[in-house]
């Protein structure tokens, strides 16, 4: 019963949408605000709709109803419940209606939120994302249905995906879909500031938290992605440039570059066209990565070609999306024309157009490296992989010149610079640089970019503290602050800055974490039995016994080493897993991190009387993950900025 009122629900949500679509549409044409208000109701109602669409498959789930096919497709009676409640976004028909929920709650919450504040474009905001969350349901309803009935039914169900029973698999998705959906809420409102012909700096600040808030949830989800890679496929890293991850970053890049773009327009009402440009592009990026990951396409072209409905759907879908979205853009090109220019090459300005220079052909690199395969494997039916090396030889260059972007955007005043002042300004952080370059080299890091990356990580370091001791001197002297109480209300006045300047400090956590796990990790491939003993870095490890563990759907053979090393005893315990409704083994990795390194051990298979084992010494890996965690935290800071715009630089 449940799933046919998810059914019902999904089918009733798309009717309501196309209302949402049409009714505020007429309002505008026919100068009727009631009609509008039957949009924004239509909004709330679609919602609560898939929200109760949700809530069936779910409890469809949960009551382990396998007459429901895609119930019998990813659970079983053994499934722990922690993982049967959230198997709903184990599959392509699962997660596309858990984006339209998304999708719908986002609505919901911007009608609300900007009806009284933004009541012109509020109606053209309704129609754009109704149109967006009716080209879903329509591919949930008709291509890619999670309610068909399976009769008879099974007796059991196939169960969820081995990888995917895992804790990465409740957070990673929903994190990455709340960053996907939530571009479109300000998508939505640059077409809307195009319609209306309000392409001020009104539709960006109206849109700034959401535009950052999605940022904030896409770079979640990708570590997150990164982090369950690194403890649950046993290779020993955490990115492997694979196309599902490049989906990912993509948009990532693209609203990177956007969140910079836009201080430029508020500041000095610049960049409009382009600010337009990279909103787009975002959004489409996002369904761009839906339709990589959902269409089929990545596993095979050949697999595609016998089921392309879904994403030829998503396909032609986008091709409308850009068509409209690129399209306006041109028409209105002439009211996006603007008096204002670059005065100069030395100014904050031009460091924000390096830097989205530098985003966009880093986006340009990843897409080229993702879809390259795909076309040549079209063309010619050759399979052709790109792999780290290409991108490692044209990423990295482009990550090192947004390093030291990074660094010098905050020493350069708005509109121009002489170069003496400049040169003083940059001339500390340089020796800072030059420093961090000689302890790398004191520390036996040759490669160049390691040594590039720790002049660069010296150099914005310094450069942002003494941007802020300049400030927080400046505040101690003007309002005769304590040095305890002075950061605070610097911080809180300009929380914005502030919370950048910690994400960019949770970069270069992260950057130096990237050197350490990239240019100095070890690995040993080794035959072991019970009693042996090796020696990796600082530690020694002896395989102690092996022995045999079961839980609730999975038997798994399980090592135990004993480690010896800074600080003691302790014992690791890695595992090999085979479910018992899957022939598909995993391995769990056994990890002991510390601030220094992680120790990482892998179980593999028997040969003879001897274990397959693999060991990584993996140095600042953490750190990694610290940096992010630090990321997280500016985003809050940045998030508690106030509606004002042009505050002057303390």
């Amino acid at each position: 019963m449940w799933i046919e009122i998810a059914h019902f629900a999904t089918i009733a949500a798309l009717l309501v949408a196309l209302t949402q679509i049409a009714a505020p549409l007429v309002g505008i044409t026919l100068g009727r605000p009631v009609w509008i208000r039957v949009g924004r109701q239509a909004a709330f109602t679609s919602a609560a709709l898939l929200t109760l669409a949700c809530a069936g498959l779910i409890l469809s789930f949960l009551k382990h109803d396998f007459s429901v096919a895609y119930v019998a497709d990813h659970a079983s009676l053994d499934l722990p419940i922690f993982y049967l409640a959230t198997a709903m976004w184990g599959g392509h028909e699962g997660s596309l209606l858990l984006w339209a929920w998304f999708l719908s709650l986002f609505i919901a919450f911007a009608a609300w939120r900007h009806w009284r504040t933004h009541p012109l474009s509020i109606p053209y905001v309704l129609a754009i994302l109704g149109t967006v969350l009716a080209g879903f349901l329509l591919l949930v309803i008709f291509l890619s249905s999670p309610f068909e009935r399976m009769l008879p039914p099974p007796p059991d169900g196939r169960d969820l995906n081995p990888l995917l029973q895992d804790p990465g698999m409740v957070f990673h998705p929903p994190f990455l879909y709340m960053g996907y959906v939530g571009f479109g809420i300000p998508y939505a409102f640059a077409m809307a500031a195009l319609l209306t012909g309000r392409v001020e700096e009104e539709w960006i600040l109206a849109t700034r938290r959401w535009t950052l808030f999605s940022w904030a949830m896409l770079t979640t989800g990708i570590v997150f992605g990164a982090y369950w890679a690194y403890y649950e496929l046993g290779w020993g890293g955490y990115w492997a440039w694979d196309p599902v991850e490049n989906a990912s970053f993509m948009p990532w890049l693209t609203a990177t570059a956007f969140l910079h773009s836009v201080m430029v327009q508020e500041r000095r009402q610049l960049f409009k066209t382009w600010n337009l440009f990279l909103i787009t592009t975002t959004f489409a990026l996002s369904l761009l990565g839906t339709f990589l990951v959902r269409s089929g396409v990545l596993s095979s072209v050949h697999a595609f070609a016998n089921d392309p409905g879904r994403g030829v759907y998503i396909l032609v879908f986008m091709a409308v999306l850009l068509l409209f979205s690129f399209g306006l853009l041109v028409a209105k090109a002439d009211s996006l024309k603007v008096e204002a220019r670059l005065e100069s090459p030395l100014s904050r300005e031009s460091a924000f157009l390096f830097n989205n220079l530098f985003l966009l052909v880093a986006t340009a690199t990843v897409l080229l490296g993702t879809l390259y395969p795909l076309a040549i494997e079209t063309l010619t039916e050759a399979k052709v992989s790109v792999g780290s090396p290409y991108y490692n030889k044209v990423f990295i260059p482009i990550m090192l010149g947004l390093l030291l972007l990074m660094g010098v955007g905050p020493v350069i005043p708005w509109r121009r610079v002489d170069r003496t002042r400049l040169l003083r300004a940059l001339l500390v952080p340089t020796l800072a640089g030059i420093g961090a370059t000689a302890l790398a080299l004191g520390m036996g890091i040759a490669h160049p970019y390691g040594v590039a990356t720790a002049a660069l990580i010296g150099f914005v370091a310094v450069s942002h503290g003494r941007d802020f001791i300049a400030a927080l001197r400046a505040r101690t002297g003007r309002s005769g602050d304590s040095i305890l109480l002075a950061p605070f209300r610097l911080i809180g006045r300009n929380k914005r800055r502030y919370g950048g300047f910690v994400v960019h400090v949770g970069i270069l956590v992260m950057a130096a974490g990237f050197i350490g796990s990239g240019l100095f990790q070890e690995e040993q491939d080794l035959l072991m039995k019970v009693g042996d003993s090796t020696t990796l870095g600082r530690w020694r490890l002896t395989f102690t016994g092996i022995g045999q563990v079961s839980r609730h759907n999975w038997d798994a053979v399980e090592a135990s080493f004993v480690v010896e090393g800074p600080g003691g005893q302790l014992l690791l315990k890695p595992q090999k897993r085979q479910y018992h409704r899957n022939d598909m083994p995993t391995t769990e990795a056994a990890i002991h991190s510390t601030w220094r390194e992680d120790l990482y051990i892998v179980l593999g298979d028997r040969v003879d009387d001897r274990w397959a084992i693999r060991c990584y010494r993996n140095p600042l890996i953490v750190w990694i993950w610290w940096g992010a965690g630090l990321m997280a935290l500016g985003v809050v800071v940045s998030l508690g900025q106030g509606r004002g715009l042009k505050r002057r630089d303390s």
